[in-house]
This record gives structure tokens, C-alpha cells and sequence, in this order.
């Protein structure tokens, strides 16, 4: 990791008030009664999108008021330096108490050593200490660190021994959160044995350790969670009694993201939840708002369970996954959102009683007629203030310097206002949730919601031993293309770049993948042409009724460099050129595109392209395009694509012939997305690639 330096623009309001709160501390300070709300975020995958991210964070700062903001860790330290970048903007811009996430597998302690320092200098003093992958730390082991004889005393395997070391080696400084599992922990696909109480003397053991408080993993059902706390609350080691269990909560966004999370997460989603999300499935915005329903009822269900099981403030803790409408609406609708301060409410009465010109004017030219009065000025806000000169204001309620008097006022942000933009509402709430749907890699790459849903990083989602069952032991190319194919065909379960299964309108092209796996061509995303077919079509469908959906084909996969000079040629070609739009990078970032000139050509390059390949027309609304492939994410996501073969090298071992089989391979391959703008023929895109 590069050298971090934290910014030295600190904003003294954030950093008397916030720099130095420990999470057990202000819920300590809260009223018994109180409800609370934390938020989590990672850190966006592309520049745009953590300059987006900073927006939305400021809008729900103010509007939700959450007791603290998480920032996630990738798996061994992979998201290092942005994980603090964004934990800066929450801690020092914003001024938001802020948890760091840090995992301790697979990670030098240099590393560790070196972000426990970074949060320090940031003022940032709660930690959340998690494993992470499956320790494989020989792989992982940091080359210029020095073995000392302690190295095996320090090695860390757990969580526990992350806690254990933040103790040692910064005493009480931190406050240290853990992760707790409501239905059990584990690492398989299909586990068996999962449950709680085999998570228990574990957990005992990291609350020992020194943990301050407990936050679960994301859950739905709201009986585990029942016997969960009771559990907890009545276990005879006491190590529970009284500590801070915060439960965690992930809006539901969209169909196809909750089934993956909860795949990945092995949290059960109860039959009855599952048929009022089967029931919407095809349109996303329905999915939403019943999404909203559920997660806004497992709140008032889980205060009920903790009005049985403990006394104190009730705090829940909600994965945004870097989007704002869903929780806003939960937490305003859950009564989480602090009441005002006397403060906001004197100024909440000033505009209730001095209301803002209607801001829905008819525009003339652009802009709006001028009503004739002189403009307010900060010393008018709240109340008119008395301009003193000569000296600095003794009551600043009640006074204001020349200076101040003389800067226009900015315009009012009610904290109602606030909230109404988050939720969606008006043409502000329009710009705030422009994101909102799709989720995941393939929507716009100015998202901070964009790239992944988990803001984990590269990582195989399996274990070694998982790996090894499901892939084998790869000792040349025809097994590469057998995983691949395999996989088409059902037979396997998962490969390294997708832990799912296909969607049905996989099965119109499987044919065709096949063919193209065989060839040595490794198809990692596609889909098939399709034009203007109902929205209620049960393979290719989406979004409100009586709509109709298009789709352009594309597919992308890696390919052999030498086979992929052959086929760049042809892709510019003349009687192709226009047809098609292309990426291709390989690993050592080598990019080049149809948008620049190759070496058949000499006429420049051309304005980058952003292809819209996914598309809906709706009664009553604009034309909605919730796919979109161009040059930013597919450059963000072939970062992620080439590091998972270095993954899947590693499990093999250094100097093994598989090993060094994919090692050769990821050197040697271009990763590449191929789009067809004809989507009328349906095969068009299969001629080009496999004639």
C-alpha cells in the first residue's frame, strides 16, 4: 500500500465534536428509550463515483442523523487505500463518527500495523475487527517484512486474534466491534452444522478478548434473531449481559441482489418474505417498495425483542450498499431519525413563518422572475441580527459582524427537505437517486453504488478446499476450458469470476458459449439480442406492466493474445466496423477500443462511446436504461477480473504446475467485451465470433 497522508484540512467543528467518540460512548450518553441508526458504505470503484459518494453522504448525514457510519475493508487489505480515503471524507469532512472495517487474514502485520496508525491520525477510534478469507498467509506474505520468531505468536487466523493484538498494542484507545452471526457462521456454499451455538464459544471468546460490541451479520429472519438475543442475553459465562448488540439490516434493493447476498451470507430469507418478493419479481420498483415493507417491519419486530431482552438505547444497523431512497424511507418510517435539537427547531419555526418563494415559479429564459426584495444574508438567519462594527460578536443569536452581513445566505436546508431529496421526492430527489436501479457492475460507472455489492474485493467467495473440490488441480488450457464449460452446462455449481447460477436467457445462447469456451475463448458475461418484447415475458421481462424490452447482444470473455490480433483486425474491418463496439485490456493494462484508431487505420480517436445494451419503454415514463457498458467500468472491472486468476493461482501454491499454468495465463490473456448494435438479427453477434 502507498504511503497514506491524511488531509490537514480538519474542520474544527468535526474535530472537537467527533474525532475522538467511541461508539460505546455515545450510545452510553443516549436516553434509555432511544432509537438509533448506523449506516454502512464502501468505497466506490471509480473516481466518479466516490466524488458522487461524498454528495450522498453529506444528504444523509443531515437527513437521518445515523450515530455513527461504517466504512468497509476489502479481503487482505485490497481496498486499503480507499477504504481510509473514504473513512477521511466520513470522520474529517463530514465530521461522522465513523467505525473502520479491517480484516486480518492474509494481511502482513505490517499492514495492519500501518492502518491502525492511519486511523489514529485520522481521529478515528472504533474499529471492527473481522477475519476475512480463509487465512492463507504463506501465499500473502508480504516479501520485505522481516520473519521474526514471534511471527507465529501474531499470526492471525480469526478475528479474535485481531482483537486480541489491537489490546496489546494500543491498550483501550479503540473501541472494538465483532462480528456476530443470528443463524451461524460458515464458510461453505452448502454448510453443514451451521448454527449458533456452535458460534458461541467463539464469541464468548472474541467479547473476552476485549470486544466492546456485537454487530450481526445481515439477517431476515426475525425468529433466528429472537433466539439469538435471548441466547446471548441468558448465557451462562455473563459475556453478553450487558454488552451493545446492534443488529444489522440490508435493504432489499432488488430481486436478483437480495438472492445473491443471502447466498453468499447463508442467511435464510423465511417462505413468507420470499412469496411477497416472488410476487414482484419482474418489476423493480414494486420489489423496492416491498423490500421496504419487510426490512421497516423487522424493526419494530426486534424492538419488541429487545424491549424483553435488555434495557437501553436500540440501535440498527443498515448495509446501504451505497444507495440512500430504500433506507431513508425505513428509517423515517421506523421512527430511527433523532428528534431536533432546540436549535433546529427554532430554525425549523423561522421558516415555517418566513417561507421560501415557491421554488416551482414559471421560468422565463432560464430563470426565474426577480420578486424585487433584497436578497437575506447570513447575518439574517436565522432572525435579523444587529451589525456591530469594531469588535467580534458577543451574542452571535443575536449579532453580526459587517463581514458576515455582507455574504449572501445560502438557502435553506430543512432537514424535512433534506429528507424528501433522499427519498426520491421532486426534481432534486430525482438527481439524488438517479442510481437507484440497476445495482451491481453493470449500471453507470459514475454510481458510487457501481461495480459490486458488497465493496469486499477481489476474492473467490470459497474456500481452499471448496475450490480444489469444485475446480480441481488445472494442468492445461483444455481443463480451463472444461471448468468453463462445465459450468454452462450445469455441472458445476460456480467459477472463480461468478459465485451464481445463469439466468434462464442464458439457455437461448448456451449453444453458442459453448462453442466459444471450446475455442479457448472464456466467457465470464452475455446476453442475447432481443427486440421489443413484453415487459411480462418470462424469460427476458422486467420493469412496470405494459412496457416492452430490447437488448443488444455482447458478450465478453478472455482470450489468447495471439488469437486476439487475428480477431481485433477483423473487428475493424470495414464491413464491420460500424456494427460493433469493443473493449479489450489485458493485464498489464495494455487498453485499446473501437473508439480509438488500430493499426489498420489512421484517423484518430473518437468521443468514448457508452453503450446502452439493456433498455425499457414504460407507459408514463422515460425510456429506462438499467445496463450500460463503457470504457470506466470496464476498465474498473478488468482490475477485479485479472486479480481473481492471481486468486485462484494462490491456492495451489508457489512454483505448483497449476500455478504457474493460470499465472501464464493471466499474462497472457486479453480480457475483452464485444457488443452488436444489430439487435434485430439475433445471430449477428455469433457470426463474427465463431465463423
Amino acid at each position: 500500500m502507498g504511503e497514506f497522508l491524511p488531509s490537514l484540512e480538519l474542520p474544527v467543528e468535526a474535530g472537537k465534536n467527533h474525532a475522538m467518540d467511541k461508539i460505546t460512548d455515545k450510545i452510553a450518553a443516549l436516553p434509555a428509550e432511544t432509537n438509533y441508526c448506523s449506516l454502512e458504505f464502501f468505497p466506490p470503484k471509480t473516481a466518479m463515483g466516490f466524488s458522487n459518494l461524498r454528495d450522498r453522504l453529506d444528504r444523509m448525514a443531515r437527513a437521518l442523523r445515523p450515530l455513527f457510519v461504517n466504512v468497509t475493508w476489502g479481503a487482505g487489505g485490497s481496498t486499503a487505500t480507499k477504504s481510509l480515503e473514504l473513512a477521511e471524507i466520513c470522520q474529517r469532512e463530514l465530521g461522522l463518527t465513523t467505525c473502520l472495517h479491517l480484516t486480518c487474514t492474509n494481511m502482513s502485520r505490517k499492514l495492519i500495523d500501518k492502518t491502525l496508525e492511519d486511523a489514529k491520525a485520522l481521529g478515528i477510534r472504533n474499529i471492527l475487527a473481522l477475519r476475512g478469507d480463509p487465512p492463507r498467509r504463506a501465499e500473502y506474505r508480504d516479501s520485505n517484512e522481516p520473519q521474526t520468531d514471534d511471527d507465529e505468536e501474531e499470526e492471525f487466523h480469526w478475528a479474535v486474534d485481531l482483537v486480541r493484538y489491537i489490546r496489546k498494542t494500543h491498550g483501550d484507545y479503540f473501541c472494538i466491534g465483532v462480528a456476530a452471526y443470528p443463524e451461524g457462521h460458515a464458510d461453505e456454499s452448502h454448510p453443514l452444522g451451521q448454527s449458533l451455538e456452535h458460534d458461541l464459544p467463539y464469541l464468548v471468546e472474541k467479547v473476552q478478548a476485549g470486544a466492546d460490541f456485537l454487530m450481526t451479520q445481515l439477517f431476515f429472519d426475525i425468529a433466528a434473531y429472537d433466539h439469538f438475543e435471548k441466547t446471548l442475553r441468558e448465557h451462562p459465562s455473563g459475556a453478553f449481559k450487558d454488552i451493545v448488540i446492534i443488529p444489522g439490516l440490508m435493504p432489499i434493493q432488488s430481486y436478483q441482489m437480495i438472492k445473491r447476498t443471502t447466498k453468499l451470507s447463508h442467511a435464510k430469507i423465511p417462505d413468507a418474505l420470499m412469496d411477497r418478493l416472488e410476487a414482484v419479481r419482474g418489476d423493480d420498483e414494486r420489489v423496492k417498495e416491498v423490500g421496504v415493507d419487510i426490512v421497516s417491519e423487522l424493526v419494530e419486530q426486534i424492538k419488541e425483542i429487545k424491549g424483553r431482552t435488555a434495557e437501553g438505547p436500540k440501535g440498527f444497523h443498515f448495509y446501504t450498499l451505497n444507495l440512500e431512497k430504500a433506507v431513508s424511507f425505513i428509517v423515517e418510517r421506523t421512527g430511527l431519525i433523532p428528534p431536533e435539537t432546540p436549535e433546529e427547531e427554532e430554525l425549523q419555526s423561522a421558516v415555517r413563518h418566513n417561507p421560501l418563494p415557491d421554488i416551482r415559479l414559471l421560468r422565463i429564459n432560464g430563470s426565474v422572475p426577480d420578486d424585487g426584495r433584497r436578497k437575506g444574508s447570513i447575518g439574517s438567519d436565522p432572525r435579523d441580527r444587529v451589525i456591530v462594527q469594531g469588535r467580534s460578536t458577543s451574542y452571535p443569536d443575536w449579532e453580526a459582524t459587517a463581514q458576515e452581513a455582507s455574504i449572501p445566505a445560502e438557502p435553506i436546508n430543512s432537514r424535512a427537505n433534506t429528507l424528501a431529496i433522499s427519498e426520491g421526492e421532486g426534481v432534486l430527489g430525482r438527481e439524488a437517486t438517479w442510481d437507484d436501479f440497476p445495482n451491481g457492475r453493470w449500471g453507470d460507472a459514475r454510481s458510487p453504488a457501481y461495480g459490486q455489492i458488497d465493496g469486499y474485493g477481489v476474492s473467490l467467495h470459497v474456500t481452499v478446499a471448496q475450490a480444489l473440490r469444485i475446480w480441481g488441480t488445472p494442468r492445461t488450457t483444455e481443463d480451463i476450458n472444461n471448468v468453463f464449460i462445465r459450468h454452462l452446462k450445469g455441472e458445476l455449481t460456480t467459477i472463480p469470476w461468478s459465485e451464481e447460477g445463469f439466468s434462464p436467457e442464458t439457455d437461448k445462447i448456451r449453444d453458442q458459449l459453448i462453442k466459444l469456451n471450446s475455442k479457448g475463448w472464456w466467457s465470464l458475461a452475455s446476453q442475447p439480442a432481443v427486440n421489443g418484447l413484453r415487459s411480462s415475458d418470462p424469460t427476458f421481462g422486467w420493469g412496470p406492466a405494459n412496457g416492452f424490452v430490447f437488448q443488444k447482444a455482447f458478450v465478453e470473455f478472455f482470450i489468447p493474445s495471439a488469437d486476439w490480433k487475428v480477431l481485433e483486425q477483423k473487428l475493424r474491418h470495414p464491413d464491420l466496423k460500424d456494427d460493433v463496439c469493443f473493449y479489450a485490456i489485458n493485464a498489464a493494462g495494455d487498453f485499446v477500443s473501437s473508439d480509438a484508431a488500430g493499426s489498420l487505420e489512421a484517423e484518430g480517436e473518437k468521443e468514448a462511446s457508452t453503450n446502452a445494451v439493456t433498455w425499457g419503454v414504460f407507459p408514463g415514463k422515460e425510456i429506462v436504461t438499467p445496463t450500460i457498458i463503457e470504457e470506466v467500468s470496464f476498465r474498473a472491472w478488468s482490475e477485479e477480473a485479472f486479480g481473481i486468476w492471481g486468486e485462484w493461482a494462490k491456492i495451489y501454491g508457489k512454483g505448483s504446475e497449476s500455478e504457474k499454468l493460470l499465472e501464464k495465463i493471466r499474462g497472457d490473456s486479453w480480457l475483452v467485451n464485444i457488443i452488436h448494435h444489430d439487435f434485430i438479427d439475433s445471430d449477428a453477434i455469433w457470426k463474427v465470433l465463431l465463423n
